[in-house]
């Protein structure tokens, strides 16, 4: 039995009413509040519907205890902010297509709402509709055989208004956004039924169209490649008038909906037309209720399970569309200002802030005044500003303040990325910059001061906390080196110095000769240093610290270790003798000794109730020396499963135990 839910609405524009009138008529639904931006709009909208509660704003929405559950009808530029103030403020979530406008947004959304368990679902409406659920159910029977071909469009033409919503930059216009997304989720629907599953991701895809006075796009057209070699052919825009239908052919007939989109939206009957052998059959829907109807009632039919069922979007399937999403507006050459590097806005509103109860401590490293994050954020994989904003935020939210990076890194893009991004949320003074440079084949003296040079003016900073040579070269003597860096410590522009990749003899030398002359010795190393032993270097040039002579060094002299693939590169996660299609981790990380402390953590971590991660970074954190671990999360949800590794204490017997020396 499906509860009864009492919804909230935000926002009172056109669509906000469609859905009062589909709540109204839903089994399940009952309209106790709206939230406007004005208490006039807020009044007019309680009154047409007759809903009791009326608030001046959303915050006030979101505060009332009497709303379970919140359609967000806003623009689509607007929905992150709100679906995330929504999820912190434990409400329920319908929230109007396209969720975001890109994938890293919609990912930000999906965290928060895994991570205060609310339930989260984008308003497809005809996902809902008893035409699609048979639609489902004809392909699953295999009525037109083996899926070969799809054909989905959604355009109409609007006259031109550069500040409306389908063609402003700053409202997210264009069509793939506001009706591409359509075509884009039946195509991989189909193709993910076909297959036997809920939904596909294209394995191969082309998009391309035209950009408007206004820089979105007016018109688009894409063709995606499926698992199993089906195609698809889409197109959508707000400039052309399309046929607005889908076409499913298949290697014994094709399917046909003429009213795709928008069924039974007024409660009136439509059909799916299926072609096979020369004979036409028609398969008429009829509707017991409105379109907006059947999806509120979906809403509380699975709020208890925290995601809907196919074919409704679950949080996975609004993540797949909006990747497609997102790989279509590329073709065209779509960019929205609010995604360029320095611009991409904190998703809940901002300013950005440490929140309270964060969970990452600090610690200290000579020579940098400011305290150090016991966990640093990668910045080595951000694929855009988009994702570095996302990743970032997070990672500063909870209490992490030191960000690492290097001249090699994304060409240097990485390094400007991550500037623009400190520069924007104003927080140079608040953040620690592990920078490298020196990398093979240019790793001399001369080499760094020029590449020093750059990473600054990459970073916009006129100073690098600590700054780190990439790679050791044996052919030029340490002092050369050691003089070096210190010249630029003296000369304001770093703050302390490190060594990564370099041996124990060479590392112990360097130190000695700053200690001869009197000079600023090595503040931190980052080699790697994790549980599992790096059978073959990560890459050419790599060296381990978490040799049993390294460690009594290290616990002797108390330098920090600032070590990479602290979690050995996810072996703690995916590692398995029978998984072999990731060849690098095969290559650098499975050894017989190494499935040997997985079985340990694996079974150490059933004991005390956390996942291996948080016992392969315990591993790291609790040495007898100071451990700053670099850690590479793709998503928000990486970051947040690895936190609890900080609050894991081990033993020095168990971290015998688990490194196989006893």
């Amino acid at each position: 039995m499906s509860a009864q839910v009492n919804w909230g609405i935000l926002s009172t524009g056109n669509i906000a009413k469609t859905f009062a009138q589909g709540v109204q008529k839903s089994v399940t639904g009952k309209l106790v509040a709206v939230g406007s931006r004005s208490q006039e709009s807020a009044n007019k909208f309680a009154d047409q519907f007759g809903i009791p509660k009326r608030h001046a704003s959303y915050e006030a929405l979101l505060a009332d205890p009497e709303v379970h559950a919140v359609y967000i009808a806003t623009p689509h530029p607007l929905h992150p902010e709100w679906a995330i103030k929504a999820a912190r403020a434990g409400k329920h979530i319908l929230c109007e297509k396209p969720v975001a406008l890109n994938y890293w947004q919609a990912a930000g959304i999906v965290e928060a709402c895994a991570e205060h368990d609310v339930f989260l679902m984008e308003a497809f409406m005809y996902r809902c509709s008893p035409q699609t659920k048979k639609l489902v159910e004809l392909l699953r029977e295999k009525v037109i055989g083996e899926v070969r071909l799809i054909q989905a469009t959604f355009a109409f033409h609007a006259g031109f208004n550069p500040k409306g919503r389908l063609f402003a930059d700053e409202l997210g216009g264009g069509g793939i956004l506001d009706v591409g997304c359509y075509p884009t989720s039946m195509a991989r629907l189909v193709a993910g039924v076909a297959q036997g599953q809920d939904f596909a991701d294209p394995v191969a895809f082309q998009g391309m169209g035209h950009r408007g006075q206004s820089g979105v796009d007016e018109w688009a057209v894409a063709i995606a490649r499926f698992p199993g070699d089906i195609v698809a052919q889409l197109a959508t825009g707000v400039s052309v008038n399309l046929e607005n239908v889908v076409r499913i052919f298949g290697s014994e007939g094709n399917i046909f909906l003429p009213n795709p989109w928008m069924p039974g939206r007024d409660g009136s009957a439509t059909k799916i037309v299926l072609t096979k052998k020369g004979a036409v059959q028609e398969f008429p829907i009829e509707y017991e209720k409105p379109l907006y109807a059947y999806e509120a009632d979906t809403v509380a039919a699975y709020i208890k399970d925290r995601k809907a069922a196919s074919p409704a979007m679950s949080p996975e399937d609004t993540l797949s569309n909006m990747k497609m999403l997102d790989q279509w507006r590329a073709g065209v050459g779509v960019e929205y200002g609010v995604e360029k590097s320095g611009a991409v806005p904190v998703l809940d509103g901002g300013p950005l802030k440490v929140r309270e109860g964060a969970t990452i401590p600090k610690g200290r490293i000579v020579g940098v005044p400011k305290e150090v994050s016991r966990l640093v954020m990668g910045v080595d994989n951000q694929v855009n500003a988009s994702h570095a904003a996302l990743m970032f935020d997070h990672f500063f939210e909870r209490g992490g303040n030191c960000f690492d990076t290097g001249y090699i890194y994304g060409g240097g893009k990485l390094e400007k990325i991550l500037g623009h991004w400190v520069k924007s949320r104003n927080l140079r003074e608040k953040v620690v910059i592990l920078d490298k440079g020196g990398h093979t084949p240019h790793c001399f003296p001369d080499a760094v001061n020029k590449q020093l040079l750059e990473s600054l003016d990459r970073l916009e900073m006129d100073y690098i906390d600590i700054y780190m040579l990439h790679r050791d070269n044996p052919d030029v003597p340490v002092g050369e080196f050691v003089e070096t860096l210190n010249a630029h410590i003296k000369a304001g522009r770093i703050r302390a110095y490190g060594l990564s990749n370099w041996s124990l003899e060479r590392v112990k030398e360097a130190q000695a000769y700053a200690k001869s002359k009197g000079l600023a010795g090595i503040a931190a190393i980052s080699n790697n240093f994790s549980l599992a032993r790096m059978v073959n270097p990560v890459w050419h040039g790599c060296i381990a610290a978490s040799t049993p002579e390294f460690r009594a060094w290290l616990a002797e002299t108390q330098i920090p270790v600032m070590p990479w693939s602290s979690q050995a590169r996810g072996f703690f996660v995916r590692g398995d003798r029978n998984f072999t299609a990731d060849a690098e981790l095969v290559r650098s990380w499975y050894s017989d000794d190494n499935f040997e402390r997985l079985k340990r953590v694996q079974e150490f971590s059933k004991k005390r109730g956390v996942l291996p991660i948080n016992v392969a970074l315990a591993y790291v954190l609790c040495q007898p020396f100071p451990t700053f671990p670099l850690i590479g999360p793709r998503v928000p949800s990486e970051t947040r499963t690895s936190l609890p590794g900080l609050d894991l204490k081990l033993t020095p017997d168990e971290l015998k135990w688990l490194n196989l020396e006893a």
